[in-house]
């Protein structure tokens, strides 16, 4: 019970505050901003998203030859850091960012890009691989990279506020903010426009703005909230927030 003047005794604030077990789930949401992860065996997560854990788990940075070739190659060109860690033993882990909304997916044989800084953690099922390769220095500094997920299996992905999904139509094609772009359909490929004649309306920085365009059908994610990260523009690495890689765009 909350007190009049807004607090609470020790034991309703244990009470309400307390970890919610609901036994099945590899992903539980502990409350909209914290994810518990049953960890058996191995998962992927955000870098830097681990705020406690229990039981015998170990954390490490994605190596540079994991995944394959293909991969390394695509970092070397990027001259990045992978974003992610493998979370791996058995025990559970509790992640969150910033205080970011989180949204548990199931996929079931689909395909999605996110934009990497809003990937949270996702099942070892799931396969994935970093879609934009081409640097475009100080175009957008949100970062434009993402991680593509495919497959079976549970996908967290992060959102300051609630996220709004809008439909892509052939005839109608949608325009959107970089820094407020979460995710989109795996059969989309934005392109990147400028459009100086925009900078008062989308986006905080002066010089040009750039946009999002969306062709085809399927659907696109957007947060409430233009998301600037430091150390994100051109040049920039991993940082404390999660480990995103820079500007990267194919």
């Amino acid at each position: 019970m909350t007190n009049p003047d807004g607090t609470y005794s020790l034991r309703d604030f244990l009470s309400k505050t307390a970890e919610r077990d609901n036994p099945g789930d590899v992903f539980e949401l502990e409350s909209s901003k914290m994810l518990e992860v049953k960890v058996d065996g191995r998962v992927w997560s955000k870098l830097g998203a681990m705020v406690a854990y229990k039981g015998n788990l170990s954390f490490k940075r994605e190596g540079t030859l994991e995944g394959g070739l293909m991969k390394a190659l695509k970092r070397a060109v990027s001259q990045e850091m992978s974003p992610l860690a493998k979370i791996e033993g058995r025990g559970v882990a509790y992640l969150a960012d910033q205080g970011k909304e989180v949204q548990i997916l199931r996929l079931a044989g689909e395909s999605l890009n996110v934009n990497g800084n809003d990937l949270l953690a996702f099942e070892d099922s799931v396969g994935y691989d970093i879609t934009m390769q081409r640097r475009v220095a100080g175009m957008a500094a949100g970062g434009l990279f993402s991680v593509r997920v495919q497959g079976h299996g549970m996908v967290a992905i992060l959102s300051h506020g609630k996220p709004l999904t809008l439909r892509v139509s052939p005839n109608e094609p949608l325009f959107t903010d970089p820094n407020a772009t979460i995710a989109w359909s795996g059969n989309l490929q934005p392109q990147l426009r400028m459009d100086s004649s925009l900078r008062s309306m989308i986006g905080r920085g002066g010089g040009e703005t750039y946009q999002m365009v969306f062709q085809g059908d399927g659907f696109v994610v957007v947060q409430p909230y233009e998301e600037f990260e430091a150390g994100m523009v051109s040049g920039g690495g991993s940082h404390s927030s999660g480990g995103s890689l820079g500007d990267l765009f194919d």
